[in-house]
């Protein structure tokens, strides 16, 4: 490419190996596909950050086991530059190699495939290396068919099938080597070049001898002196006797000689984080695959040619596609679909400020799930985001606002700690958790693992297997008081998913997540706060989808039936990971008590199917849930939770702060609840309803008492003359009918004020199975609201209704 700067990412492709037939595991579960191992190990390999290696951008599975690697890339690799390097910038070069091989050991991370074209550099001297993971995806060569690395850079351990950290050193020697005297064993097929190699181990001198071999040595001779001592330092025949890349870097410090000079960040859209501009570039419309295919990359042929001429009993199969060695080719991509599509915006946009009124767009109106598809939508939000975040946890309260909105999927992960609250050092924290040794739920946790989001190719893995399992059994030994219920491998995977190279951030995230919204959930017994949890659920349904409550209590279609696994794991054995995100966006922006509204959007979304079906039926639907527009569920279960008086999804059992004000108590006995259809409203939010006009009250004391003193603007209609069996509106009486019917078409709440709680629950009853929506009853009654605020209370007028 001619322009460089335009190009900041590449990718190469390769095939991982295929297991023969139907191979299956020790467990009697078919092999995982080395694909999907190499996508989870590669996983790591996307957090590592270093001025000298090249950010790798994403890791892509394809069809028949192919994976693509996308990678940062800069200016050309060395095999590239046909003219030779000065000594002086050998030695630059040599020394920011040694850096990222540095920094890289640490990592406990072996490159293995160093070599000429994958050490990059730029006009400005700066060097990065490219592709340096492949051997720790593949676990050392053994997830792909082909052998990694060059003939001529591979150490005499690494021929011999052994090796470690040192075989890098040798190749770096190697590589510093041709840098100096020209490239070797050059038109020498790979089996001559490995035996000469290792012909090697006899020689005193190592450099000294291939320079022979090549009649290079007065060249060789030729090299400063601290050079040559560096090679020789490196290409010793005995791993053990060779220097640390710590050492290298020190002794090429003392000779180097160029200073790098500082090159000024790009502004505007070339200064912006490399993963976002990857991200940016893909929802603008670019294609990776694409490329490849341009560059013979990919190739497609004739499913007919790859088939095997003969299938084995053992699963082996003979002919067909053999496996190919890795293209070692990239494919380099341009940004000029993204500047394109994102040429219009004004440079101060790249920059937002936090006291600057927030841009509005025209996409805010359009669902979530194209939102996060618009580019130039996904450009302001990310930019937003991006400054929110750095200011955490300081910008707390804004990061909530602007997540009610909607959060970017590049940063949910981060946005999710923030509203979870997660600080401190939770890296150390989690460290110090024995997540090892054996213990009792360990059998459990391996057998509910291999079934946990299995769809999702990060979590089928071993890496995925693993950290869950890590996961599990740390959550469970910092909470002695709970026990394992299955369930919670699936609670925790949405946190894995998102925080897949960070498990002390996933963990946290966990930590924070249950207390809030299923306090007590794991409990070895936990049978009371499930009964309240499905209590409340029953009576959310009842408030606003009467009819449907009305008919499933009719056939006996009871919440423990069906909503257990719904409440118990916050929907996420329910719904695979690509709507569970969307709906805990909305569970922890909006509280605890979300999810009851959300069980019954769901139940919103099936309620034709659902009125029209009997109990076997019911049964059969919600064994396989049919498919829900979680968008809607989520917008409607908003619109109910926040329409809703908080006072009744009141529960017991929650880690909320006590309530202390009696105006605000809804507290009931779980027997009495059980027993209760409607729910009860506190006081505080009867007050707040009658002041702001938006509730119905009836009261359903006798005309007497009535007479006496009564809520003002309330409808009399005594008890004693209701007739329960006729579940219609009608039978109230005209003056009631017309009253209830026009507060239901103004959907007010329809309250319910008696005497007696009992005799409140059987009439609101009634008029759920009348279709009565949103319906509740005055906690405490008359005389509670009488005693706390006595000024709602009149003497009715003659001519008011009885």
């Amino acid at each position: 490419m001619d322009n460089n700067e335009n190009c900041k990412f590449a990718a190469c492709t390769f095939f991982a190996k295929n297991h023969p037939g139907e191979t299956c595991g020790s467990n009697g579960l078919p092999l995982t596909p080395s694909s999907i191992t190499i996508l989870g190990r590669s996983q790591r390999l996307l957090t590592i950050e270093h001025s000298n290696l090249c950010t790798y951008l994403d890791i892509i599975r394809g069809k028949h086991e192919r994976i693509i690697v996308v990678a940062e890339v800069i200016g050309k690799s060395l095999s590239e530059y046909t003219s030779k390097f000065s000594y002086e910038e050998i030695i630059n070069i040599s020394l920011q190699v040694t850096n990222a091989l540095m920094f890289l050991h640490k990592q406990d991370i072996t490159h293995r495939t160093l070599s000429d074209d994958n050490i990059v550099l730029d006009s400005n001297g700066r060097v990065k290396l490219f592709n340096y993971g492949m051997y720790y995806m593949t676990d050392g060569g053994n997830e792909v068919p082909f052998p990694l690395g060059l003939p001529r850079y591979l150490s005499p351990e690494t021929i011999l099938n052994g090796g470690g950290p040192a075989a890098d050193v040798w190749t770096f020697g190697i590589i510093l080597l041709e840098l100096c005297i020209g490239k070797l064993w050059k038109n020498i097929k790979p089996g001559p070049t490995l035996r000469r190699i290792l012909t090697l181990v006899h020689a005193n001198n190592t450099a000294e001898r291939i320079a022979r071999e090549h009649d290079c040595f007065e060249v060789y001779k030729e090299i400063p002196e601290p050079i040559r001592n560096v090679i020789e330092k490196c290409l010793k025949i005995y791993p053990s006797e060779r220097a640390t890349f710590d050492e290298l870097h020190e002794d090429l410090l003392k000779i180097n000689t160029i200073t790098l000079d500082d090159i000024k960040k790009s502004r505007g859209l070339m200064g912006c984080k490399l993963q976002h501009l990857y991200y940016w570039w893909q929802l603008a419309g670019g294609d990776i695959q694409a490329e490849l295919k341009k560059n013979g990359l990919i190739k497609n042929s004739p499913p007919i040619l790859s088939m095997p001429i003969a299938i084995l009993l053992d699963g082996g199969t003979i002919g067909g596609k053999t496996g190919a060695l890795f293209d070692r080719r990239i494919a380099k991509y341009s940004l000029d679909i993204l500047k394109n599509r994102l040429s219009h915006i004004p440079p101060q946009d790249f920059y937002p400020l936090m006291h600057e009124r927030r841009k509005d767009y025209d996409a805010i109106a359009l669902p979530k799930i194209i939102r996060e598809r618009d580019t130039e939508y996904q450009f302001y939000r990310l930019l937003w985001f991006q400054r929110l975040l750095h200011g955490y946890p300081y910008t707390t309260q804004y990061i909530r606002a602007e997540a009610e909105i909607d959060i970017p999927p590049l940063v949910r992960g981060d946005v999710w700690a923030a509203l979870l609250g997660v600080v401190g050092n939770i890296e150390e924290q989690y460290e110090v958790i024995d997540k090892e040794t054996p213990t009792p739920t360990d059998r459990q946790i391996d057998v509910d693992i291999p079934r946990c989001h299995q769809y999702c190719w990060l979590l089928c893995g071993a890496a995925g297997h693993k950290t869950l399992k890590r996961l599990l059994k740390a959550w469970l030994l910092t909470n002695p008081q709970y026990v394992y219920w299955q369930g919670l491998d699936s609670l925790t995977a949405p946190f894995l998913y998102l925080n897949f190279c960070n498990e002390a951030r996933a963990f946290a995230c966990l930590s924070a997540f249950v207390p809030r919204f299923l306090h007590k959930f794991f409990l070895k017994d936990n049978s009371a706060v499930i009964k309240e949890y499905l209590a409340k659920f029953w009576q959310m349904t009842a408030f606003h989808e009467p009819e449907l409550a009305t008919h499933l209590h009719d056939i006996t279609f009871v919440p423990e039936l069906f909503a257990i696994p719904w409440f118990l794991t916050m929907f996420s054995h329910v719904f695979p990971l690509h709507k569970i995100v969307h709906l805990w966006d909305a569970l922890l922006v909006e509280g605890p008590s979300l999810p009851l509204f959300m069980g019954v959007g769901i139940l919103r979304q099936l309620r034709e199917t659902l009125l029209e079906s009997g109990f076997n039926e019911c049964i059969l639907l919600f064994s396989d849930l049919p498919e829900i527009d979680i968008g809607e569920c989520v917008k409607e279960s908003i619109e109910m939770f926040r329409s809703s008086p908080k006072s009744i999804s009141f529960r017991r059992y929650t880690n909320e702060p006590e309530l202390k004000d009696p105006m605000d108590i809804v507290e009931v006995p779980l027997d009495v609840l059980l027993s209760e259809t409607c729910a009860r409203i506190s006081l505080s939010d009867f007050f707040s309803l009658t002041c702001q006009d938006k509730c119905c009250v009836i009261d359903i004391r006798s005309n007497l008492l009535y007479e006496k003193s009564c809520i003002e603007g309330s409808i009399n209609i005594p008890y004693s003359g209701v007739h329960l069996g006729q579940h219609e509106l009608k039978a109230l009486g005209v003056q009631p009918h017309k009253l209830l019917t026009e507060a239901i078409r103004q959907k007010k709440i329809i309250v319910i004020a008696s005497a007696e709680d009992e005799t409140a629950q059987l009439f609101s009853d009634y008029l759920v199975k009348c279709g009565a929506p949103r319906v509740c009853v005055l906690h405490g009654g008359v005389a509670a609201l009488h005693s706390h605020v006595p000024s709602l209370f009149t003497v009715p007028k003659k001519t008011a209704h009885k």
